[in-house]
């Protein structure tokens, strides 16, 4: 057995150099020209943070209109452009940006690496992906040609065929909706093909799979699914642009083409889609629940076997969606077995969370709290999809505000809280400041009284049978009273946000120093300073365990000792 010790005790004992002041136009220029993979990890989640802050606006514009019947604070084509630009932004410029900003600046650290295998495809991939959804918003001022305002896509986030065709769509904000995505897809790609590569080559000396941290087999797995998986939503954008401008037919029903051939692009991508998202928030928890439990995790390899199997398992259950559609039967038969099955390994990580939390001695730091409300949300939001699952019950609720609630538990009670905790968790690592905990917990609680009273209470609406995607209703209705606190829910989220906001702000300016290790934490990131050198380690490290940095506090009793 190597002696994991030595080596990394020379990573400790790192001290950048000292520092000298440098010209605004100096540091603007390091960060646009960039190749470090901390720093285009930290410009992921800052643009992905700001964009979050934009998505989270329209989301309350929409939940103001909602608030009350017939309400006219939103004109019907602005709702509508809204109800678009959310779900985009959430989806694709929120939630893609801010995983791989993650990964970006965790995994060459956590598995000893500089760097990644390729770090100019790393800067083209960050500043494609910030094209793209720059190029989405400049709808709002090109949409009409340079001429108008206002016309920003107002499809949908899925946007179905045959809405999209120019007879209902003219203008060019379709096509703004269809080429942003197009060109951000490029540069996720991208990102995906250096994650798989860094992780397959570069892991230091001792470091086998078997011995990974369970962060990073996610982030291999999540990148070999979105390598799948975005192949067939570009494809379907290419077709849909050659539809609009070079007489295509292919979703076009009066010339032959197909409506229902866009929703099988579109959710081949959409549903493996929302693993995409969710397996990040598993890396996360991965890696919080057993620091702050002061636990090693609990069957690291059938987690690791479970996240392969989830990613599996999520190709073959995107027509799930389309129960309504007019499927066969022994289709809806299969799509139905298909989805449950995702219960399978999902409940395998579940179990494992909480029998690593089980004895442990808990602290609830911020982080740990984020972490613990994702593990009870999602879980409900696990048993609302095994209900939307079954086509009968699917056939009742299918396009209501109870899919939306699910929908929403799944992204903002699972990934959003997983987010804000690895925020909590590595923003020392990458700044050297701490974040202040009792801002922090004034965030924790106001987000979660925001999150429970929107997406708890929406569900009563969906099966009271309101629509999804409705400008207004009528009073008799009786939605009013749900809408009314479903919207002053959301917009405790957005206060919640803000002070998240303010804590950032503050803690980097203000913050109490962090130092190399904050949490007694025991993977490779946290034997570096903190942030880390460019060069992340001056000793590249040998590992002989899961745990290197508790065999380095621990050597009366390591981790090596006992892993087979």
């Amino acid at each position: 057995m190597a002696d994991s010790t030595l080596p990394i005790q020379g990573a400790l004992d790192i001290t950048p150099p000292a520092a000298r002041k440098h010209s605004i136009l100096e540091i603007a220029h390091s960060w646009i020209t960039t190749v470090d993979h901390k720093k285009l990890g930290i410009l992921y989640t800052v643009f992905g943070i700001f964009w979050l802050l934009v998505g989270g606006a329209e989301a309350i514009a929409i939940r103001i209109q909602l608030a009350m019947p017939n309400n006219h604070f939103l004109s019907p084509q602005t709702y509508n452009q809204f109800f678009t630009m959310h779900g985009t932004t959430m989806v694709f410029l929120v939630g893609m940006t801010i995983i791989f900003g993650f990964a970006n600046y965790l995994v060459p650290l956590m598995i000893g690496a500089r760097d990644m295998a390729f770090p100019r495809l790393n800067a083209f991939s960050f500043w494609v992906t910030a094209f793209g959804g720059t190029l989405l918003y400049y709808s709002f001022l090109g949409g009409s040609g340079l001429y108008g305002v206002g016309s920003a896509p107002d499809v949908g986030w899925f946007a179905y065929a045959p809405l999209t065709a120019r007879a209902f769509s003219p203008g060019h904000a379709t096509d703004y909706w269809a080429i942003s995505l197009i060109v951000s897809g490029i540069g996720t790609v991208g990102t995906a093909i250096n994650i798989v590569a860094t992780t397959v080559s570069m892991r230091c000396k001792g470091m086998t799979l078997m011995r990974m941290p369970l962060f990073v087999w996610l982030f291999f797995v999540v990148s070999a699914l979105t390598l799948i998986t975005i192949t067939p939503l570009t494809a379907a954008q290419i077709m849909l642009t050659i539809d609009r401008y070079l007489g295509g037919h292919f979703f076009d029903t009066q010339a032959g083409g197909s409506a229902v051939a866009w929703m099988h692009f579109f959710w081949i991508f959409g549903h493996p889609e929302v693993y995409v998202l969710i397996l990040p928030a598993f890396a996360i928890a991965n890696e919080i629940i057993p620091v702050f439990s002061r636990k090693a995790i609990f069957g690291y390899p059938a987690m690791a076997a479970a996240s392969v199997g989830i990613a599996f398992v999520s190709l073959g259950v995107w027509a799930h969606h389309m129960f309504t559609v007019g499927m066969t039967s022994v289709s809806n038969a299969f799509f139905t077995l298909s989805t449950m099955l995702v219960g399978i390994p999902t409940g395998i990580k579940i179990f494992n969370w909480l029998a690593t939390m089980w004895g442990g001695k808990i602290r609830f730091a911020t982080p740990m709290l984020f972490l613990t409300a994702f593990l009870f949300q999602f879980l409900i939001a696990g048993l609302t999809g095994i209900m939307l699952s079954v086509s009968p019950w699917d056939w009742q609720l299918h396009n209501s505000y109870f899919v939306i609630a699910h929908f929403h538990y799944v992204l903002v009670g699972a990934l959003v809280f997983a987010i804000f905790g690895g925020l909590y968790y590595w923003f020392p690592k990458a700044t050297g400041k701490m974040l202040s905990e009792k801002i922090g917990k004034w965030h924790f609680w106001l987000f979660i009284i925001g999150f429970h009273l929107t997406f708890d209470t929406m569900h009563v609406p969906g099966i009271l049978g309101m629509p999804r995607s409705i400008y207004t209703y009528e009073p008799d209705r009786g939605w009013g009273p749900w809408n009314l606190v479903v919207s002053i829910g959301g917009i405790i989220q957005g206060i919640a946000t803000l002070v998240f906001a303010y804590n950032m702000i503050v803690s980097l300016r203000k913050g109490e120093e962090a130092g190399p290790d904050p949490w007694d934490a025991w993977t490779l990131e946290w034997t570096t300073s903190s942030p880390p050198p460019d060069y992340n380690f001056a000793i590249d490290p040998v590992v002989g365990s899961r745990r290197p940095l508790w065999d380095l506090k621990h050597p009366e009793d390591p981790d090596w000792k006992y892993e087979a």
